[in-house]
C-alpha cells in the first residue's frame, strides 16, 4: 500500500540542514520513502491512501546515539551526597559509581532489567525517538554482559524502534580483575567479544579510554579485535582528560567517538579526515557541573560532523528526554537549533553507521518520521519539558506510543 501524506511542513534534514519543503507531501511505500516534494507535484497514481498531517511540521525520527538504558539499581542517592559535598572519588571508594550499578545489574534478572529498562526507552520513544543505541558495559563478565545485550535484541523487538546494540564491556574494570586491567583487555579480546559476536548479539563495539578506564594501548587491543570480527569501534574519549583517544578512534575508522570536552584541534582533524562523527553529551556536562566545553569551532572548522544523544545512564546523565538534549546543545555548547536538529538526526545516524537509510527525509531512505504540532522547527529546541503533540510513522505505518 502506497501512502501519501500531505498537509505538512517539512525539514527533511538532507545535508545536514532544515532543507525545508513548505506544504509538501511525502509519498511512503513498503516502509521507505517513494517520493517527496512539493504537494502540487505529487503523482500518486491509483491505490493511495492519502493521510492529512493538518499542517503540522515532519522531520525525520529522533535518533539517540548514545545510551546506557539497561542497568539495575539507582544511583539517586549519589547525586545527593555529591551535592552535599562527597567527591565522586569518595564515593568509588566506599563502593559506589560504576561498582555499584555493576552489583545491581549482575543481580538483576534478565525480565527484571528488561522492565525497567523498557520503562526508560518509552519515556525516550515519547518525545520522538525513533532509533536508539543501547550499549552493555555494566555485567563486565560474560555472563552479565551476554544478558545486557539479550536485553537490548529484545527491546527492540517488543517496542516500535529500531534498536543498535553496541558492546561497552570496556567500561570499567571489574572487581575480580582489580589492579589486572590488561588480563581483563585479554578477557574481552580472547573470550567475550568473539562468543557475544558469534551469537548475533552485538553491533558496534565501544570502550572507556580514561585514566580512570583504559589507556589508549589498551582500546586498541579492543579495536583490533572488533575490526577482526567485522565489527564498527566507537570510544569514550577526552570527556576528561585529553589522551588523543579521538585521534585513536579515527586512526580506526571509528564511527564516533563521544564526549570530547578535553579534544585538541589536532583530534579534531584526524576526525575530520576519517569521518568520525563527535557524538556531544550535554547531559553528562550538566550533571556533573562541567567548565570545559567541547571544541566547536575545531570541530565545526574541520567538518567534524556533530550528534546530540542523551547518555542516558544511572551515575552521570540519568535523561529521558532527547529534546532537553537539543536545548542543552543550544544553550551550554552554543550549538543552533538546525545544528542540533542535525545532531538527532542525520548525524546522530551517521555516528550508527546507519546515515545511508536513516536521519534525513530522502527517496529511499526508511519512512522514519515526526509530524509535530508546532509552528517552526526551532520549537523542538525552544520548549523546556512537556511533551509535545505529535504523530509518529515508523517505516511508513503511524504508531501510537
Amino acid at each position: 500500500m502506497k501512502t501519501l501524506w500531505q498537509n505538512c511542513h517539512v525539514a527533511s534534514m538532507a545535508g545536514g540542514t532544515y532543507s525545508i519543503i513548505e506544504d509538501a507531501a511525502i509519498l511512503t511505500h513498503d516502509g521507505h520513502i517513494h517520493w517527496i516534494g512539493p504537494r502540487v507535484d505529487a503523482l500518486v497514481g491509483e491505490g493511495v491512501e492519502f493521510v492529512d498531517l493538518n499542517g503540522a511540521w515532519v522531520t525525520p525520527g529522533l535518533i539517540d546515539c548514545h545510551t546506557h538504558a539497561v542497568f539495575g539499581g539507582n544511583r539517586s542517592n549519589e547525586f545527593e551526597q555529591r551535592l552535599q559535598g562527597v567527591s565522586y572519588a569518595e564515593i568509588a571508594a566506599a563502593g559506589g559509581g560504576i561498582a555499584s550499578t555493576v552489583r545491581a545489574t549482575r543481580a538483576a534478572s534478565e525480565e527484571e532489567l528488561l522492565a525497567s529498562a523498557r520503562r526508560r526507552l518509552v519515556s525516550l520513544l515519547r518525545d520522538g525517538v525513533t532509533t536508539v543505541e543501547i550499549k552493555s558495559g555494566y555485567g563486565l563478565d560474560l555472563a552479565s554482559e551476554r544478558k545486557l545485550l539479550s536485553v537490548i535484541r529484545r527491546l527492540g523487538h517488543e517496542l516500535p524502534v529500531t534498536v543498535r546494540a553496541t558492546c561497552l564491556a570496556a567500561h570499567a574494570l571489574p572487581p575480580e580483575y582489580k589492579d589486572r586491567a590488561d588480563d581483563y583487555i585479554a578477557h574481552i579480546c580472547d573470550e567475550m567479544l568473539p562468543a557475544l559476536a558469534a551469537e548475533g548479539l552485538v553491533d558496534a563495539v565501544d570502550a572507556f579510554c580514561e585514566y580512570l578506564a583504559f589507556s589508549p594501548a589498551q582500546v586498541e587491543r579492543v579495536f583490533i579485535k572488533a575490526h577482526e570480527l567485522g565489527l564498527p569501534v566507537k570510544l569514550h574519549a577526552e570527556q576528561l582528560s585529553s589522551l588523543a583517544g579521538s585521534s585513536l578512534a579515527a586512526r580506526y575508522q571509528a564511527l564516533s567517538a563521544d564526549h570530547l570536552e578535553f579534544m585538541t584541534e589536532d583530534d579534531a582533524i584526524a576526525m575530520g579526515q576519517a569521518g568520525t562523527v563527535a557524538v556531544l553529551l550535554p547531559g553528562a556536562y550538566y550533571f556533573l557541573r562541567e567548565t570545559q566545553l567541547p571544541p566547536m569551532d575545531a570541530l565545526r572548522k574541520h567538518g567534524v560532523a556533530i550528534a546530540l544523544a542523551s547518555d542516558l545512564n544511572p551515575g552521570t546523565s540519568p535523561a529521558l528526554s532527547v529534546r532537553l538534549m537539543l536545548n542543552m546543545g543550544c544553550t551550554l555548547f552554543r550549538m543552533t537549533p538546525e545544528e542540533a536538529l542535525a545532531g538527532v538526526t542525520l548525524n546522530a545516524a551517521k555516528a550508527l553507521g546507519m546515515g545511508a537509510t536513516h536521519g534525513s527525509l530522502e527517496v529511499g531512505k526508511v519512512a522514519d518520521f515526526i509530524a509535530w504540532d508546532i509552528e517552526r522547527p526551532a520549537d523542538l529546541a525552544y520548549w523546556l519539558g512537556g511533551e509535545l503533540n505529535k504523530r509518529v510513522v515508523r517505516h511508513g505505518a503511524e504508531v501510537t506510543i
